[in-house]
């Protein structure tokens, strides 16, 4: 394990590491810049497009619906990054993290409607006729590279196994097991029992459970945010100011400042654990979003921008700010993970903070682990055929019990620190995708800007 990890290590400061950053971020600018700040002129559309309900549209290609698209997407992207991750980040980093997190964020809201709009567009079947979408079919129909798709397909089938999966377990048996005392492995063998019953029943069945699963996790999770926060409503914008503040000055010059947080480690884990959380750029919400029914590529799109926003901007920053605001940060600084949120929600909230935190913990893994196979699924099935789908189910159930039994401390240490370096991987053959087409997504926007003036669209 020692030698695998010191070979992630070296992998992880190149694909985390200037040039991919760079990258990153670059790309979100670049196409904001393009499309004309689609995150800005989509604002409200945006709201309205994902909550009211538009008449159904006749003879659209599709398995679900954009909004259970939506729901399976943000179960994936609404997980232990939103609790564990961002903790993690500040811990780190210091609370400069959430001001790179929240830029990031910004113009992630870009990359994903970029990477949604052209999953869409780009969208083929497979063997049994299911529609199957994302970052391989752009690259195969779109560029013509199909070393580049199968290279894209490779990392999102194993990186599932860590993002998507023992990370998820391994994050609920401690939240859990902190809360309730409840052993690791029974509550790995309960996630890995009901998996199994959602995931058996294919895309359908995993939309429909998050469709109701996404939204009451995020409202109970949220509530519990804002009391904790509102509690210390007068030190919100002291909090923000830090983060602002050390952003991009010296952390270590603040009190209370944590040996070994730096403006560099701020940038890195605020950026990486953002993206970890709402995924922009890795191209893995666009495998779920290209099943839709939809109308244009530009609309799913739209529901692109409000998943990041949803995620990141709203969720991520409430963690953050309860962690701030209770001062946990410095004062509980043997603390990182989940723990470090554990602590900030019964500071204000005492035992019903921890039980509110370890179910929260629990059903946003549970939808991580549910979307996550979707992707994983999609990107074996695109390598191996359709055949591979019942040996991909055993083994994703298999892995929860694993991942849930291997306890907390080094072994969560190193799924995180090689989930990173998996996530980084996953990115840069996806914002190729995304730089080589976005003549083409011009395009489509402006196809879709053209349509809803003329009434062809609502």
């Amino acid at each position: 394990m020692e030698a695998v990890m010191r070979m992630n290590g070296i992998v992880n400061g190149i694909v985390w590491g200037p040039w991919m950053l760079t990258l990153l971020v670059g790309t979100g600018v670049y196409l904001t810049i393009i499309l004309g700040f689609p995150q800005i002129r989509y604002f409200g559309f945006m709201f309205k497009t994902v909550f009211c309900k538009r008449k159904k549209v006749e003879g659209k290609e599709g398995s679900i619906s954009s909004f259970a698209a939506l729901s399976t997407a943000l179960a994936s992207t609404i997980g232990t990054g939103n609790i564990a991750g961002v903790a993690t980040a500040l811990h780190l980093g210091g609370p400069g993290a959430l001001f790179w997190m929240l830029i990031s964020a910004v113009f992630g809201m870009t990359t994903k409607f970029a990477e949604v709009t052209l999953a869409v567009h780009f969208r083929d079947k497979d063997d049994l006729g299911n529609i199957r979408g994302g970052t391989m079919y752009m690259l195969e129909k779109g560029t013509g590279q199909k070393w580049l798709a199968w290279l894209f397909a490779f990392f999102t089938t194993f990186a599932a196994f860590g993002i998507g999966n023992a990370i998820q377990a391994n994050s609920t048996a401690e939240g859990l097991n902190l809360g309730f005392g409840i052993p690791h492995v029974a509550t790995g063998i309960v996630m890995a029992i009901l998996t199994a019953l959602v995931i058996y029943g294919g895309l359908k069945r995993i939309s429909e459970v998050t469709t109701y699963l996404v939204p009451v996790m995020a409202v109970f999770y949220v509530i519990g945010a804002v009391i904790t926060v509102g509690l210390h409503s007068d030190l919100i914008i002291p909090s923000l100011a830090k983060a602002v503040k050390y952003a991009v000055s010296d952390p270590m010059a603040m009190p209370g400042a944590l040996a070994g947080w730096s403006i560099k480690l701020a940038l890195t884990k605020g950026i990486a654990r953002g993206v970890f959380s709402n995924e922009a750029g890795l191209g893995s919400a666009p495998l779920v979003h290209a099943t839709a029914e939809v109308d244009h590529p530009v609309r799913q799109g739209v529901y692109g921008l409000f998943e990041v926003f949803a995620d990141t901007i709203v969720i991520c920053t409430l963690t953050a700010l309860a962690i701030l605001t209770t001062g946990v940060l410095t004062s509980n600084a043997d603390l990182t993970g989940a723990q470090l949120t554990l602590s900030a929600f019964q500071t204000v909230l005492g035992d019903t903070g921890v039980m509110i935190l370890s179910v929260g913990l629990a059903m946003f893994a549970f939808s991580t682990i549910l979307g996550w196979y979707w992707y994983g699924e999609t990107g074996a099935v695109y390598i191996f055929g359709t055949k591979v789908i019942p040996v991909y189910k055993i083994l994703w159930v298999i892995v929860i019990v694993i991942g849930a039994w291997g306890g907390g401390g080094a072994f969560l240490s190193n799924i995180w620190n090689m989930s990173d370096t998996m996530n980084g991987l996953m990115a840069a053959p996806n914002l190729i995708a995304l730089l080589w087409l976005s003549g083409k997504l011009r395009e489509l926007v402006k196809d879709f800007d053209d349509k809803r003036k003329s009434g062809e669209l609502e």
